[in-house]
């Protein structure tokens, strides 16, 4: 008989994939970096509201 025709009867191990887990100073660095985003655009929207006619 050929192998390839007949099913494997041992069970087949699931992969579950690897989460890189965040350290406190990654997020951190995000949580800088979010805020720091947040004011740049907030200082630009406030500079040019008096160019609105």
């Amino acid at each position: 008989m050929d192998e390839s025709a007949t099913p494997r009867s041992e069970p087949k191990k699931r992969r579950v994939p690897l989460v890189p887990k965040i350290s406190k100073k990654t997020a951190v660095v995000g949580a800088a970096i979010g805020i720091g985003s947040a004011a740049i655009v907030a200082a630009m929207l406030y500079a040019n509201r008096n160019n609105k006619s």
